[in-house]
């Protein structure tokens, strides 16, 4: 007896051209911004270590492995949120100088203060600051990849104090300027309070009085 071949019209057919994506694949930019921000204020938060893939996944809503569709570890995610604070900085740094003619050393300084209190203090921000203090949780390459970010970011300053040293408005020799004036600004994560402190333009007055001299 032989075999009964099913009507064509009744066989299933076959997907044509690429297979539908998934939910996450769909949104893959925003879910990736999303979890970049959330790992971002709980790193910030609660420490590198503390953090776990599950927490930053609650955090937006998601399934508790589905952060590894978008990267391949927690180490990598932490790498993703320092370079998106980087190369945040560089372009808000770059927007704030533009405009602002390089014989305005003070005026430059001024701006590049300014933005780099925004970058480690307005709301939101809280990428470089996880850099700041959970570098050493990166392997060789992720640091050497943030090591070029962070010197494209300081390259600005440098040209700025060279000229302020040269009008005599700077007297301290310009690397341990450019080093001592960072590290202080990049302290102010450890102690500002934006509800009982000054205000990101009160500190830039009171970092220009305090490196700074009038001619």
């Amino acid at each position: 007896m032989s075999a009964s071949v099913s009507p064509s019209h009744l066989e299933p057919k076959r997907a044509r051209g690429r297979p539908r994506k998934t939910e996450d694949e769909r949104d893959d930019g925003n879910r990736r911004q999303q979890l970049l921000s959330a790992a971002a204020r709980l790193f910030r938060r609660n420490g590198f270590d503390a953090t776990s893939t599950r927490d930053i996944a609650a955090a937006v809503g998601m399934h508790s492995g589905s952060p590894f569709y978008h990267f391949k570890s927690k180490d990598a995610l932490l790498c993703a949120v320092m370079q998106e604070g980087m190369q945040a900085a560089i372009a808000r740094q770059a927007k704030t100088l533009r405009g602002v003619a390089v014989t305005e050393p003070l005026e430059q300084i001024r701006r590049l203060v300014r933005a780099h209190f925004e970058t480690l203090l307005g709301p939101g921000n809280d990428f470089v600051p996880v850099m700041l203090y959970e570098h050493r949780s990166l392997n060789a390459r992720q640091r050497a990849v943030l090591a070029a970010l962070q010197a494209d970011y300081e390259a600005a300053w440098t040209p700025v104090l060279e000229a302020l040293h040269a009008s005599g408005h700077l007297r301290a020799p310009v690397k341990l300027s450019r080093l001592l004036i960072l590290g202080a600004l990049n302290w102010s994560v450890q102690w500002f309070d934006r509800k009982k402190g000054a205000s990101l333009d009160e500190l830039t007055d009171a970092v220009m009085a305090l490196f700074l001299k009038e001619c």
